[in-house]
């Protein structure tokens, strides 16, 4: 089996641009061989961080390029080539994720650097064009004050205690490298005079869309991190419409998330190192029904990635800094989560992984390297690294279709 591989170019990592991962034979279903590295698909020194495949042309890529602000699509030539396909199309600051609407008609891209969600039109090609940028998040714990449902940093959320956020930047910092580490927010406390303090306060807090996740009836969730919320969105032909917001605690940092069957959203947080559970009342307004923390992460873990077993009974959350992956089993009818193990990825700063039948693919970012895991046929856990790869600066698994 093949993958596309997203990383971080010479600007921030070591990269030449996409990837292409093959494990096992090409044309094998499972992920559970030999892990090497095929091909550079196509240079991007911009670094595409994230990369998504077209709904419907499979032969179609779309690229957050995240250190030019653009998004890229491509087209597949041969077996490992990949050319342009239309121009880049500006989408914001530290552009970090792409997502390709279900009925291929648009894109929706997510800005970590400025907060922007972009709605980006689709050609019958597949081209991208006419970015259109969606409305500015608020701050919802912008007064400073803990508003109902929320709290503080040092407080406790769903049980468990919020990390020290101080530390959990400085180590994002020291990650992203002297170029990049002043778009990371400090959270250092004791400033010297009340009028620095609060204008650290409220420079601290800036809007930093993550990711975009497609839902039934067309309705689009984006999570911003720098805010803690998730945002609901309907797609109409002058952008995205805002049709609600959800609050998440303050700090914890609302990443990435999954659609489940169930009818459940599942998002994790990257400061706070939880899952929480979100869904539609009876009304369709979205609430959060439950959280689970992952407990036995460090103070200065932070969570990245969230996927589910092809079941969907299981879900892996990985956590960067300790280096492991929360597994936790779905409850109930979806609405809770409970943590049942957390085990080690076998390598450094897990930025990415995916579940492939009974293998888990971890792209281990500042080892360089992509290594695989089985998973156990009756709990889930992953088990000890079976096979790994060298990957320069590893950012997102996609299996080819």
């Amino acid at each position: 089996m093949r993958f596309w591989v997203g990383a971080y170019a010479p600007d921030t990592g070591s990269a030449e641009g996409i990837g292409i991962l093959q494990a096992g034979a090409p044309d094998e279903p499972g992920a559970g061989g030999p892990l090497g590295m095929v091909a550079t698909a196509v240079a991007a020194p911009g670094s595409p961080s994230w990369v998504a495949v077209h709904p419907t042309a499979s032969d179609i890529v779309y690229a957050a390029v995240e250190f030019d602000g653009t998004v890229q699509a491509y087209r597949r030539v041969g077996e490992t080539r990949l050319t342009p396909l239309g121009r880049p199309v500006d989408a914001g600051a530290a552009v970090c994720h792409v997502a390709a609407a279900p009925d291929a008609s648009f894109l929706v891209a997510s800005c970590w650097g400025d907060g922007r969600v972009v709605r980006i039109d689709l050609d019958a090609e597949g081209r991208p064009s006419r970015p259109l940028i969606a409305a500015e998040a608020a701050d919802p714990h912008g007064s400073g004050e803990s508003a109902e449902g929320t709290v503080s940093t040092g407080a406790r959320v769903s049980g468990a205690v919020v990390p020290d956020l101080a530390a959990a930047a400085r180590a994002l910092r020291a990650a992203a490298g002297e170029e990049f580490s002043h778009l990371i927010p400090a959270y250092d406390d004791t400033p010297e005079t009340d009028a620095e303090s609060e204008e650290a306060a409220a420079g601290d807090r800036v809007s930093r869309a993550h990711q975009a996740i497609f839902l039934p009836g067309g309705l689009v969730a984006t999570t911003d991190m720098g805010f803690d919320l998730v945002r609901f969105w309907r797609s109409t032909p002058g952008g995205l419409r805002l049709v609600q917001e959800v609050v998440l605690p303050q700090g914890s940092g609302p990443r990435h998330g999954i659609w489940h069957p169930s009818g459940h959203l599942y998002v994790v947080t990257e400061l706070s190192c939880e899952v929480f559970v979100l869904a539609a009342d009876r009304a369709g307004r979205w609430q959060v029904r439950s959280g689970e923390p992952l407990l036995g992460t460090l103070d200065t873990d932070t969570a990245a990635e969230l996927c589910a077993s092809s079941d969907g009974s299981t879900l892996y959350a990985g956590v960067r800094g300790s280096d492991t992956v929360g597994v936790l089993s779905v409850r109930g009818a979806g609405e809770a989560l409970q943590l049942t193990a957390l085990a080690e990825t076998g390598t450094h700063w897990p930025r990415h992984h995916v579940v492939v039948a009974d293998t888990l693919l971890v792209a281990g970012q500042l080892a360089h390297e992509i290594v695989s895991l089985p998973l156990d046929a009756r709990t889930g856990v992953p088990g000890r690294v079976r096979h790994r790869t060298p990957s320069p600066s590893p950012t997102r698994l996609l299996p080819m279709r």
